[in-house]
């Protein structure tokens, strides 16, 4: 071998080493990439939109190098950090929710927002009271009713229909009827009753019913009989027949726009007895058999078509989405009693 062959090699093995060095030296100055963590981050939601606070996040992946829990917060948000990258998996647990699992892969180094999660009602009320006896769960509702019936607007105006605890044991057959009779008895309902007949009497309503005192009962008894009519058969009748809760559920929570079409919705939806959302039969149907009804007692003149019994009845639907905003972003703020749980919270 000459010397110009020997320079060449001495040459080749010095660029070789030099090679070798600066090579290890970037990949000493830069981490691998399947060493850079990332972050989760979510929101966990009911099927109204509603934030879940409180609900139980485990983060785990296939390998089993991940196990971390945490809880939503009160705004139903999560976020875990320092992830290592790869495949995962979360399960979403809450109380009177169905579990729910979420995978997805973390790349190195990223921020993943996950989609909003949405829970399901769990299945069966059993489900959401675990452990409790039939006994027990009419106990709890019992209770619930108690502190329902102490709900007056400006302390005077009964709002007896609305419940501030968001998972609240369903009603029983009885409990529908005792809540139905205590609406109808309250003193201010006959009071609004007498001012109503008063005030047909002064524009002369029903003109067939006369005046003096035997027309002012005639109309005071037909307005009563209305108001037991629909607050009998809409709100306890029907109801424990279609096993549907005739309360309206706070919701209390989640932005502006999403109280608002939940306020509307439950216009049209009532919550079962099983917990799940369900068209509110009970209420519609109720207002049309009271429209019916009270064609046995109004004057022949007065009583109303089918065709006029059909648009009370979508007037119906609409005043009680107006009730429902009130109910939603006004009543509870001049409603004085109200139970000691936060809304917001299971």
């Amino acid at each position: 071998m000459n010397l110009q062959s020997r320079f060449s090699l001495v040459i080749f093995a010095v660029l070789c080493l030099s090679w070798t060095l600066l090579s290890s030296g970037q990949s000493a100055q830069k981490p691998p990439e399947q060493l850079i963590s990332g972050s989760i981050t979510g929101t966990v939601l009911d099927q109204t939109g509603a934030t879940v606070a409180g609900a139980h996040i485990r983060l785990t992946s296939g390998d089993k190098t991940l196990n971390q829990e945490l809880l939503s917060g009160n705004d139903g948000q999560f976020s875990f950090a320092n992830v290592a990258p790869g495949a995962f998996y979360l399960t979403i647990t809450s109380e009177g929710f169905a579990p729910q699992t979420v995978s997805g892969i973390l790349h190195p180094g990223d921020i993943d927002a996950i989609p909003p999660i949405a829970l399901e009602v769990a299945a069966t009320v059993t489900e959401v009271n675990v452990g409790l006896s039939r006994a027990d769960v009419e106990a709890v509702a019992q209770e619930q009713i108690k502190a329902e019936e102490k709900q007056r607007v400006l302390g005077i105006v009964p709002n007896f229909y609305v419940s501030y605890v968001p998972h609240a044991a369903p009603l029983t057959s009885k409990q529908k009827f005792q809540l139905a009779a205590r609406e109808v008895v309250d003193p201010l309902t006959l009071v609004i009753v007498a001012g109503t007949a008063g005030v047909e009497q002064w524009q002369n309503h029903f003109v067939e019913y006369g005046q003096g005192f035997q027309g002012y009962a005639k109309r005071f008894g037909a307005n009563y009989a209305d108001t037991i009519a629909g607050t009998f058969i809409g709100n306890a009748l029907l109801p424990s027949l279609l096993k549907q809760d005739p309360r309206y559920f706070y919701k209390g929570t989640g932005s502006t726009g999403s109280r608002i079409k939940y306020a509307l919705s439950m216009s049209v939806i009532r919550k079962g007895d099983n917990g799940r959302w369900q068209p509110n039969y009970s209420g519609i149907l109720g207002s049309l058999a009271a429209g019916g009804i009270s064609n046995l007692y109004y004057p022949e003149n007065d009583r109303g078509s089918a065709a006029l019994t059909f648009d009370n009845t979508a007037i119906g639907i609409g005043a009680a989405a107006v009730g429902n905003l009130f109910q939603e972003f006004l009543y509870r703020k001049l409603t004085p009693k109200l139970p000691h749980q936060d809304p917001a919270q299971p």
